[in-house]
């Protein structure tokens, strides 16, 4: 396959998605539908409208447009290369959190070994089903395995800061990612309008908070009133009516309270002044700066535990979950070390 080939068996994968989503239909739709309402019964986090917001964002990155924008960025794409056999170890915090892994394989012309997380371990063979379907010469191209991952020349690995190590360790000689713990962060900076607060709940409240892409931090200038955030989220309120949402509520206010923290309830949240970046599920940490310069400070000795960052310089509020294809998790480019031909390793 050339590339070309990828690009268009890749945006008519998005194709089929978007067809279910705007109701067009097709052979897919009941399929697709079905897998979406069947997975919150393996993984109560991931309820069809969280299984749906991850497929869409794929659905809309995945057109003919945006690939060929992303790989024209790299000349080396269009090369005759020697393909190599990559091992992707797939999280499983949010659905469909490795496709960006696996898509960034398969496009540079490498062939794909992927280990899925048993939190989510469906989503992403189903629409590699699809998309052999589209094209069967993908069907030698991706191999997923449940046990010890093997024969594979390089490794894209992303996991907790504890299973980085054991990462390290087993792949630390092959050419290799391995992402560790992120967190993202908001900052406010006094000016914002009540739709750009409402807008940070998306960033804070989508997949529960579970996405290393989510906000688990604000920001705040010296001053600020919290609940002139507080009052633009109540559209966000009936997550509380989530039972493991709610159990992670109810087990951190028992701990604020016994420990005799000071705490914010909102009734569906804990906010809490903090130092820390990562807020346990149901808290949002919240601080307070003095000037941009010593926030600037701060945020650049962060900068290896920090995902994103959403504010009205940064990323728009409200869109920390919509990452474009050129948006690299760890800021590590997938596809320039895809590309490299003597990877001497990437950590």
């Amino acid at each position: 396959m050339n590339l070309e080939e990828r690009i268009t068996s890749f945006s008519g994968l998005g194709e089929v998605l978007l067809n279910y989503f705007t109701g067009k239909g097709g052979s897919y739709s009941q399929i697709i539908n079905n897998l979406i309402i069947d997975q919150e019964k393996k993984n109560p986090w991931f309820t069809p409208s969280n299984v749906r917001m991850a497929m869409k964002v794929i659905a809309d990155e995945l057109t003919f447009e945006n690939l060929t924008r992303w790989t024209d960025a790299y000349p080396a794409i269009n090369e005759n290369i020697t393909p190599v056999r990559v091992g992707v170890i797939m999280a499983g915090n949010i659905p469909l959190v490795g496709f960006h892994d696996y898509l960034s394989v398969l496009i540079s012309g490498n062939s794909v070994i992927a280990k899925t997380s048993s939190k989510d371990a469906e989503l992403i063979v189903h629409l590699s089903e699809i998309l052999c379907s589209i094209n069967p010469a993908f069907s030698k191209k991706i191999r997923f395995t449940e046990g010890i991952l093997s024969d594979f020349d390089a490794v894209i690995a992303t996991g907790s800061d504890n299973s980085s190590r054991y990462f390290e360790y087993y792949f630390g000689k092959y050419p290799h990612i391995i992402r560790k713990n992120r967190n993202s962060i908001a900052i406010i900076d006094g000016e914002e309008t009540n739709q750009e607060l409402e807008n940070l709940g998306t960033d804070i409240f989508s997949y529960f908070g579970l996405g290393c892409r989510n906000i688990s931090k604000v920001y705040l200038p010296e001053g600020y009133d919290v609940h002139t955030m507080i009052k633009n989220w109540t559209r966000y309120s009936d997550v509380i009516l989530h039972s493991k949402y709610a159990n992670n509520y109810d087990y951190n206010m028992a701990v604020y309270l016994v420990n005799k923290e000071k705490f914010l309830d909102t009734g569906y949240m804990l906010l809490k002044e903090s130092a820390e970046i990562s807020s346990p599920v149901s808290v949002l940490f919240y601080e307070f700066y003095k000037s941009e310069e010593s926030l600037a400070l701060k945020i650049n000795s962060l900068n290896d535990k920090i995902q994103c960052i959403t504010g009205r310089k940064y990323i728009p509020f409200g869109k920390s979950q919509f990452p474009r294809l050129w948006d690299y998790a760890d800021n590590i480019d997938t596809l320039d070390f895809l590309l490299k031909k003597n990877v001497s390793g990437i950590l």
